[in-house]
């Protein structure tokens, strides 16, 4: 018999889940830096054998919303509770589980299997541990508790062993050698996004978004064309830098990281233009993606 199912997966923000699931999956599919806010929209990645297929969902941080961007972003978190055959939360040995009470109280209530994951355990003892999985019991009682360290690889041979005993009989959802939902240019969007979160600090990486206004592809090249939006004028400056030197830094960096996940040369032009309304916008929200229909 096959097995299929859908795995999703939830937290808060700088828990580790998107190193999770790319532990998971075995594909650098989700964005992971060590940023807040990194994972913006629901990624997918797909892992198939003979007799299974596991479709794994990572989610954005579950985070009390300040603007329309914010929204959509626990919106898509939402979403990944009413599609799951198992749910998975991460949290870690320093997270306060008070600040997202409202989304955790939806988490009890729901009739599908829990497994909470402590992620990051090598910073802890086994007293904190104790400790912390007693307080989760009690918030999550019907949960399947297990420690794990994303980062070190600990725990993910057994999590995928507990998974696959929880996935229902099902035929795959999605062709065999299929590994995301996503498009290839959500993936260029990304990694390019990355770098400006790697690359400059404070506020000005999460005013900005990246869409690919153009993607060809050849037998051994890619060429590319990408717009870097801001809100500012003065955050334009600053990604763009003295006489380009700072933007051609993140382009040299995100062509290499696309080299590596496309596996061919990549031709990458990148520019910078200004939409102030575009994290409070449904509308170019939604050109950017964000909606979770």
């Amino acid at each position: 018999m096959h097995k299929a199912g859908f795995v999703n997966i939830v937290g808060n923000p700088n828990v580790g889940k998107s190193t999770l699931m790319n532990q998971l999956v075995g594909e650098r599919i989700s964005i992971a830096t060590f940023k807040a806010q990194t994972t913006r929209h629901r990624i997918m990645g797909i892992v198939n054998t003979d007799d299974m297929q596991i479709v794994f969902s990572d989610t954005p941080g579950v985070l009390k919303p300040n603007y329309k961007m914010q929204e959509m972003m626990l919106a898509f978190s939402e979403s990944a509770l009413a599609d799951a055959d198992v749910l998975l939360y991460v949290t870690d040995v320093v997270e306060d589980p008070q600040k997202n009470m409202d989304f955790l109280e939806k988490v009890a209530k729901m009739t599908i299997p829990v497994l909470l994951l402590i992620n990051k355990i090598d910073l802890s003892d086994q007293k904190v541990l104790g400790d912390l999985v007693e307080k989760w019991h009690s918030l999550l009682p019907n949960a399947e508790i297990l420690p794990i360290s994303a980062g070190n690889k600990f725990g993910i041979d057994m999590l995928l062993k507990r998974i696959k005993e929880l996935l229902p009989d099902s035929p795959p959802y999605f062709d065999k050698d299929q590994l995301t939902d996503k498009p290839a240019r959500f993936f260029v969007s990304e990694i390019i996004r990355e770098k400006i979160l790697l690359y400059y600090d404070k506020e000005v990486p999460y005013a900005v978004e990246v869409r690919v206004d153009s993607f060809k592809e050849s037998k051994d090249r890619i060429d590319i064309h990408a717009v870097i939006y801001v809100e500012r004028e003065s955050q334009k400056g600053i990604i763009i830098g003295h006489q380009g030197v700072a933007l051609k830094k993140v382009g040299m960096e995100s062509r290499k990281a696309l080299e590596k996940f496309f596996g061919k040369k990549i031709n990458l032009e990148t520019f910078v233009k200004v939409d102030k309304d575009w994290r409070s916008s449904q509308k170019e929200l939604d050109s950017f993606g964000y909606n979770p229909e």
